[in-house]
């Protein structure tokens, strides 16, 4: 064997078993008790043996008005395996029509060359004016099985209308392209000049992302449709679904949600520097953040939304001067295990596998997947020491010891190995 991972607790599917991870050509070969014949070895007696993590929504190099995000895709990846991740899905710029898709395609192709990590795209579009099914089969043609839409932002043409929504549910299954949706209701969102960075979740409230999603639930039970809700921010939204649409959630139905929405709430705002926080949808009340952390169950993925941008940036009094977004692709696994333990790691690792196509290649220590694994000892809970970053003095649980990409080690005692990440393309297998 190439590399032999040795005497672990080897999480498998939901079960951890104690042995010996085996690899060969970038690819798991072997789990078994035995101890084989290996070029180099790693002890991870007392460390949980993970699959590497997917982030499936990111956004490097992301340029809004004037402002760039400030991570590039290469500062931006070693940011993610340095946080365990192994592979993320960015997004296609904003479009209308399939020679647009092209064309940003081969942009972000491009940018993306300098990734450490593997990666995806998915698909984002903008009022389309091309027809549903076309702009679903030529993303398909692309390995992206993932569209993903705003139901705000009218002001600056990126809202899509519900007529055109409904085209896409109703393709969605036949065509196996599952439909990603920043959900907020336009109609009832505050936008423009004026408003302070104190009243920013007043300005887009919880109501506007509740009555939004539910209507798009219905929407999706009616056509037996594919839909995933990006950055869910309030309890009480995933609680509706529970009690409305229970037999559509984790299938029809998959809900994403992101560490910042766990650890903090619009009291921030309030607070010298709370631009620092600024992101849509925003924190939300003490209240609304309770209720999310009591309906966990209903979130199938934690995702990051990671588009940092420089403080200088941010350090407007109006939110209509902030570019909005805030990182966490270093720190997300250990925060949220300090919340919630094992049973968060499906939703790191299976889970965004299964939902975005990329399971069995990623997602599982399976034989035949790549080997991309985390070394992970747990540990006493401690506090992060960050000066500068919003998650300076949060509260985390273990320490990454290792990652491996296709079966290389990038990551050893929190130092960057160097590496080069491979564009992955996807296919829905519901």
């Amino acid at each position: 064997m190439d590399f032999g991972i040795l005497d672990g607790s080897i999480y498998s599917e939901g079960e951890i078993i104690t042995g010996n991870l085996y690899i060969k050509n970038g690819k798991i070969d072997t789990i078994s008790p035995s101890y084989l014949a290996c070029k180099e070895t790693y002890d991870a007696k007392g460390k949980l043996v993970l699959p590497g993590f997917i982030d499936p929504h990111v956004h490097f190099q992301l340029t809004v008005g004037e402002n760039t995000s400030a991570d590039d895709f290469y500062t931006g990846s070693i940011k993610a395996a340095l946080g365990g991740i192994t592979t993320f899905i960015d997004f296609l710029d904003p479009i209308k029509t399939t020679t647009e898709l092209s064309k940003a395609f081969d942009l972000r192709r491009e940018q993306a060359k300098k990734s450490v990590i593997d990666y995806g795209f998915h698909t984002t579009i903008a009022q389309p004016i091309e027809n549903a099914s076309v702009m679903m089969k030529a993303s398909l043609q692309k390995g992206i099985p993932t569209l993903k839409l705003f139901t705000t932002y009218a002001s600056s043409e990126r809202r899509t209308e519900d007529r055109y929504i409904d085209e896409l549910l109703k393709h969605s299954k036949e065509l196996q392209t599952r439909i990603l949706i920043h959900a907020e209701n336009d109609s009832m969102i505050l936008e423009g000049k004026g408003i302070e960075v104190s009243e920013h979740e007043w300005a887009r409230p919880a109501l506007a992302e509740r009555t939004e999603v539910l209507k798009l639930a219905e929407m999706t039970k009616y056509r037996d449709g594919l839909l995933y809700i990006v950055h869910l921010s309030a309890g009480s939204t995933a609680r509706r679904f529970r009690e409305n649409y229970h037999e559509l959630l984790h299938k029809n139905i998959i809900l994403e949600s992101c560490p910042h929405y766990f650890l903090w709430d619009d009291s921030v705002y309030k607070e010298k520097q709370g631009y620092l926080w600024t992101m849509t949808p925003p924190l939300r009340s003490k209240e609304e953040k309770e209720i999310l952390h009591q309906e966990i169950g209903q979130i199938d993925i934690i995702a990051t939304d990671h588009c940092p941008f420089e403080s200088v940036l941010k350090n407007k009094i109006y939110t209509s001067e902030i570019p909005m977004g805030v990182g966490g692709v270093q720190y997300a696994f250990g925060v949220m295990y300090a919340l919630y333990g094992p049973s968060i790691i499906p939703k790191f690792t299976e889970n965004p596998a299964r939902v975005h196509g990329l399971y069995p290649q990623k997602g599982t220590l399976m034989p035949g997947a790549d080997a991309d694994i985390v070394i992970f000892e747990d540990g006493p809970i401690y506090s992060l020491e960050e000066e500068g970053n919003i998650y300076h003095h949060t509260q985390v649980k273990g320490k990454i010891k290792a990652v491996f990409s296709r079966g290389r080690m990038i990551v050893e005692n929190g130092e960057f190995k160097g590496n080069q990440g491979t564009y992955v393309e996807r296919r829905l297998n519901e």
